[in-house]
């Protein structure tokens, strides 16, 4: 949870990143790529949100943590109008819903508290972690960090199907006789 008011692609792939730091990577050390589900925010069934398939920061930013990660970041966006059936809606929020009903929400510490006191008969836990890292909105990526992205678009709905994989090591060529 980040404690501005702007859900940017910057805090999301942050969010993306802190958890494969903090849980991912142990759960799964053989990994060499990872699949993120991105579902439409209601308010922008469009494409839009922090992690729309047209946001063109939200790919600068996977791009940087497969970098960082070395691992392929494959993304498939759930078309417009289906945030309706995303499980996590179904499988989290109601029960992060019903744990805080008539709690006041009177600070983060509050809310980060009463989230991962979050629990279900069937064995569902939940972490959380207030993040108070700073992500500035209007950021405009250019045409040139968009074509320095090393993406391959699925064959079927590539526009929201796609695979962000790191740039491949390239030695320093000043090391080279």
């Amino acid at each position: 949870m980040s404690a501005l008011k702007h859900d940017t692609a910057a805090f999301a792939v942050n969010s993306i990143g802190q958890w494969w730091h903090s849980v991912g990577r142990a759960r799964y050390p053989n990994a060499s790529r990872l699949l993120i589900t991105a579902t439409p925010a209601p308010a922008k069934a469009g494409g839009g949100g922090s992690n729309g398939s047209r946001v063109r920061l939200w790919k600068c930013e996977l791009h940087k943590l497969a970098n960082e990660l070395g691992l392929d970041i494959v993304v498939s966006h759930l078309p417009p109008g289906t945030s309706k059936w995303n499980k996590i809606e179904h499988r989290l929020f109601s029960f992060i819903s019903q744990n805080w009903r008539a709690k006041p929400l009177v600070s983060y510490r509050v809310i980060v508290e009463l989230i991962s006191a979050t629990t279900t008969k069937t064995g569902l836990t939940v972490r959380c972690q207030l993040d108070t890292g700073q992500y500035p909105s209007g950021i405009i990526v250019s045409d040139a960090e968009m074509a320095a992205i090393n993406i391959q678009r699925a064959e079927f709905h590539g526009e929201w199907n796609y695979t962000i994989s790191p740039h491949p090591h390239r030695p320093n060529r000043a090391f080279i006789s």
